[in-house]
């Protein structure tokens, strides 16, 4: 598998007119020291759809070499458009990230059939894990247990990122592919029904601001203290429910500036909080006593 326990989601800062890299160095060294076992770069959370593609080649180069293969590196890949998806794939795969999440094609709304072809042909031209990343709440596509089986028999195929918000759907998923993939929770409010149906951690926002704490949330379930983990969970809904109060990752970003860290501004067409929103945050901030 490519880890066990949680994986950051991380977010990207900016200045004015380029990504800020030395806040995202500290960002990254942050997450070394306090447990994260992934680095999930140019995910959602990142904002990769208002970077262009050298953006996003040089985020990706910068956290493999920052990182010196001390956990695992995990490109966002995903589009709609099957020839960028292997171009974006086969640029990490140049600068050494050990892996790539590659979200199911969205707007154009693929058949069964093109997001089986779409998944396939990437995992026959760049020789890498895929992590397959279902969100329909965000794609417009839900990408089904039955696809998804089918899928996983690709030697490439390793994983899916699974955020259908359908603990049913999740469930399937599991029972048909648990001995060829590995599942990962791709909400923070459902990592440990995820992990009681075998799945193995988190690709999280949450963990962005919580880095130790997912961590422990994660290892106490897989390492038998089932309660402690639970109890962890149900702490900590209303926070990840405060980071989803506005579009990820407009809240969570907002946190980490909160903290201290200097993350810049948000790109059009994401824009600042609403302050009642902001004021809900703020307060659970407070809660858990990150600022």
């Amino acid at each position: 598998m490519l880890f066990k326990g949680s994986g950051v989601a991380i977010s990207t800062p900016f200045t004015e007119d380029a990504i800020n890299f030395d806040t995202f160095g500290k960002l990254i060294d942050f997450h070394l020291e306090n447990g994260t076992d992934a680095l999930i770069v140019c995910g959602t959370t990142g904002e990769p759809s208002t970077m262009c593609y050298d953006e996003k080649c040089s985020l990706i180069d910068f956290a493999v070499k920052r990182v010196q293969n001390r956990i695992p590196v995990i490109a966002g890949v995903g589009g709609n458009n099957t020839a960028d998806v292997i171009k974006c794939a086969q640029n990490a795969k140049d600068s050494g990230a050990n892996a790539v999440l590659a979200v199911t094609p969205y707007y154009n709304k693929c058949t069964r059939r093109g997001l089986i072809e779409h998944f396939l042909k990437l995992a026959n031209t760049v020789d890498l894990p895929i992590m397959i990343y279902n969100v329909p709440s965000r794609t417009g596509v839900n990408l089904t247990a039955d696809v998804f089986d089918e899928l996983s028999e690709h030697k490439n195929i390793d994983s899916i990122k699974e955020a259908c918000a359908n603990i049913s759907q999740i469930a399937e998923v599991a029972r048909l592919t648990r001995n060829k993939a590995t599942l990962y929770s791709g909400n923070d409010d459902h990592v440990v029904p995820v992990l009681s149906l075998g799945g193995m951690g988190v690709v999280s926002v949450l963990a962005n601001i919580m880095p130790r704490y997912m961590h422990d949330m994660v290892m106490a379930y897989l390492e038998g203290d089932t309660q402690k983990a639970c109890d962890m969970q149900l702490a900590v809904n209303p926070l990840a429910n405060a980071l989803f109060c506005e579009v990820n990752p407009i809240p969570v970003k907002t946190a980490l500036r909160l903290m201290g860290f200097e993350m810049g501004p948000f790109r059009l067409p994401l824009t600042e909080m609403e302050e009642k929103n902001y004021d809900l945050l703020v307060q659970q901030l407070k809660d858990f006593k990150l600022i």
